[in-house]
């Protein structure tokens, strides 16, 4: 059997809260004394949100009319997908771009709330209450005349990879991935199994998130995940009970096998050394924990050479976050050097299928430039002595990816050494 070829992460395109670019990532997460985090507090009161940044997130779709028919959640994608096609130095060369893949993770698309809230009110009034046949016409009729088939179908997920194939050209085979968080670790698993295997040479991953949405909002609150207190890191919220603040943001990442990326001069931010995930019951406490430490021994020879650091996914969800925490200090931080560990969320927010590509993403960029992150307020009893240290200089960063109801994952990202790129 032939030896799984090399995976590289070769083009990052990002927007968020802190801003669009990595560059602008980097910059807002590295910063000393660190940047305020954007938060929300009032608009969706007593629920928080992070914010987009000041973006305009329709400078790389040049159709009005594409831009009509997607909602935000979709242009943010589709606008991320663009920089990262940018940023890898393929946007517009038809020849890659032909036989390039495509794997998005992604939730359903936006309701119109106004439509909504119209319909809710005729079937609350009277003749409706008192005559279920009224209600049924009333029901029947908003279907038909209110609710436009072809605007609504635009919204479904899948469109979201639609739209990208349409304005930026990709068009080799297209995948979409639904199931919250693990959608966007297994979207990664599924595009580096491919490039490792050799049934594609370079994929375009990634998700995206409007979370500034009374509907998502309602629907998540409706299964008790949001954090309805003054915004606290996501380390700091079990003893209130959990929860978390959603974030607007996107990301979509170029996989690239080395020798395609080397063929065509690019360079490499990091390599992917491995994907792994899996999805327990949850029935009793400490499944997750046992989950992840089952997943780290498929780790386990990657694991044990070299610098580490964790770029941890936790959303702030209980018993989720607190039992990632528990893996962490018996399966990771002891018996070795000391490991930092920093909570993305708590600077950008929980984005949901966005949040393990974005996660990649800064891993990726932290090796490119042969550093790490300063701690996002990490908890005081932290993994080990090295979690508050400022100049960590891993060579591997662990990524964890926790739902908040199902799905747990592990990402392993290496440090190239020469060949390297930071802009």
């Amino acid at each position: 059997m032939e030896a799984l070829r090399e995976v590289w992460v070769t083009g990052l395109g990002l927007v968020s809260s802190l801003g669009e670019g990595h560059q602008a990532h980097w910059d807002a997460l590295t910063r000393t004394p660190s940047s305020p985090v954007r938060i929300d507090a009032t608009r969706f009161a007593p629920y928080s949100v992070h914010p987009l940044a000041d973006v305009d997130i329709d400078r790389l779709i040049s159709s009005k009319t594409e831009r009509k028919q997607m909602g935000i959640w979709q242009r943010l994608g589709v606008h991320a997908a663009g920089l990262a096609l940018q940023d890898a130095g393929v946007a517009g060369d038809e020849q890659v771009l032909d036989r390039m893949d495509l794997v998005v993770a992604a939730g359903n698309g936006e309701r119109d709330l106004a439509f909504d809230a119209k319909v809710l009110a005729q079937l609350t009034s009277g003749d409706c209450q008192s005559d279920p046949d009224v209600a049924a016409r009333v029901l029947n009729g908003a279907l038909t005349t209110g609710l436009r088939p072809t605007l609504y179908l635009g919204e479904l997920s899948n469109l979201l990879a639609g739209n990208i194939q349409i304005v930026h050209k990709v068009t080799g085979s297209s995948r979409t991935l639904k199931g919250e968080e693990i959608s966007g670790l297994s979207a990664i698993e599924d595009a580096v199994r491919r490039v490792a295997s050799g049934q594609a040479d370079i994929v375009l991953v990634g998700g995206a998130l409007n979370s500034e949405r009374n509907d998502l909002l309602l629907n998540y609150e409706l299964a008790g995940g949001l954090w309805s207190h003054p915004f606290v890191p996501v380390w700091q919220r079990d003893a209130q009970g959990g929860g978390f603040v959603l974030g607007t943001a996107a990301a979509f990442i170029v996989i690239e096998a080395r020798d395609h990326a080397e063929q065509r001069g690019a360079k490499g931010y990091a390599r992917i050394a491995q994907v792994v995930t899996d999805r327990c019951a949850r029935r009793v406490p400490g499944e997750i924990s046992a989950s992840l430490a089952k997943l780290a021994t498929r780790l386990a020879d990657d694991l044990a050479d070299g610098a580490l650091a964790v770029l941890s996914g936790a959303s702030g969800a209980a018993p989720a976050t607190a039992e990632e925490l528990s893996f962490l200090r018996d399966h990771i931080g002891a018996g070795r050097a000391p490991v930092a560990v920093r909570a993305y969320g708590s600077c950008l927010g929980h984005s949901v299928e966005a949040h393990a590509p974005m996660g990649l993403a800064l891993a990726a960029l932290a090796l490119s430039h042969d550093g790490f992150y300063p701690p996002f307020k990490e908890p005081p009893d932290a993994v080990s002595a090295g979690n508050t240290s400022r100049d960590t200089r891993p060579v591997r960063i662990l990524l964890t990816s926790v739902g908040h109801w199902r799905g747990e994952g592990l990402a392993l990202v290496e440090k190239i050494g020469g060949g390297v790129r930071t802009a």
